[in-house]
């Protein structure tokens, strides 16, 4: 009888060591849960939200096995305006956000080098050098205080107009939006009037002519039914007449945060790779709005490469402008634009 209490004895420790050793893993695997919240700007029906984002977030959290869940919110839905991303993902008030770089102007000089004026063709081959460039000169730098998981640019941009922009004396006294820093120089010195706003303020400011004008690439136009708004869109050949840099980021104590095998995940879908498929992503749907703008019969100026020529050399100005400034701040600008064209070249 005794050693059936023994054994009763016996049994139910070996119950208890065991139910606490699930309970440990539980807390374990509990633990290693983690929920991202993901920050930006545009609609969530948007090209980048739908095509990009969405996408990344999907495939960290099916590679994850759920254990990273990652919360999407679209249109600053956790408050706060476009500007103040950046700073929301490095004081850790989020733990993500896609971002405009110029939209926090002369932040990140170096990344300013692929907004000048005819430099990009392909946004896929950019957004690669973009990374690379990056690699080289700009994580211990520019990009210091938050873990860039890509980067990247947008295809061609494009003059969305009320009346038609073809010579550059038809920019004169025009009401122009302009993303960035060195995009508003340029117009500047093209003879607009430019006006700095985010992209989520364009359809008001075209609707109540604030502005006359934007620069914006084909496929947010849909989003914000630009071409509804304005029915000249005026293109260039070759090489574009400017882009955007775009800052794809974590907060770097989240980051450091998780468990390795989690960080392994987020490593594996960030980086070049995945910035040049954001770039190639975002070229690729400028073609919907483009051809639906053509279907409401807007007029679709395409320059030829004379009158295309004639831009180039009249921006070269505010090149030499964006050289002198970088000197001022002790980086060698010409060095910078010459790396980034050799990167693009190969």
């Amino acid at each position: 009888m005794i050693n059936l209490h023994k054994q009763f004895a016996k049994l139910a420790v070996a119950a208890t060591v065991s139910a606490l050793a699930l309970a440990g893993t539980a807390s374990s695997t509990l633990a290693q849960e983690v929920t991202l919240r993901l920050h930006q700007f545009l609609p969530a029906q948007a090209n980048v939200p739908k095509n990009v984002l969405d996408p990344w977030a999907d495939k960290i959290e099916a590679e994850s096995d759920g254990r990273i869940k990652i919360e999407r919110y679209p249109a600053m839905q956790l408050g706060g305006k476009p500007p103040e991303l950046i700073d929301q993902v490095v004081d850790g008030v989020v733990d993500i956000v896609w971002t405009v770089a110029g939209y926090t102007p002369g932040r990140f000089p170096r990344a300013e080098v692929f907004e000048l004026p005819f430099t990009m063709t392909d946004a896929e081959t950019m957004s690669r050098a973009y990374w690379k460039l990056a690699e080289e000169t700009m994580m211990d730098e520019d990009f210091a205080r938050f873990k860039p998981l890509a980067l990247w640019v947008h295809g061609p941009g494009v003059i969305h107009s009320s009346k038609p922009i073809v010579a550059l004396s038809d920019l004169n006294g025009v009401k122009l939006r302009a993303p960035t820093r060195v995009t508003n120089k340029l117009f500047s010195n093209l003879g607009a009037t430019p006006i700095g706003m985010p992209v989520p303020a364009i359809p008001e400011a075209l609707s109540k002519g604030v502005v006359d004008a934007t620069v914006i690439p084909w496929e947010v136009v849909g989003a914000l039914k630009v071409n509804e708004l304005v029915k000249n869109h005026t293109e260039f050949p070759g090489k574009a007449l400017y882009t955007t840099s775009f800052i794809f980021a974590m907060n770097k104590d989240k980051y450091d945060s998780l468990p390795d095998d989690l960080k392994a995940i987020i490593d594996a879908n960030s980086g070049e790779e995945f910035s040049a498929f954001a770039g190639k992503q975002m070229q690729a749907d400028d073609a919907g709005p483009r051809a639906a703008a053509v279907e409401m019969g807007n007029n679709i100026i395409t320059l030829t490469d004379e009158q295309a020529a004639e831009w180039e050399a009249a921006a070269q100005g505010t090149i030499d402008e964006w050289y002198a400034e970088m000197d001022a701040k002790g980086i060698d600008g010409k060095a910078l634009k010459a790396r980034a064209d050799a990167l693009m070249a190969n």
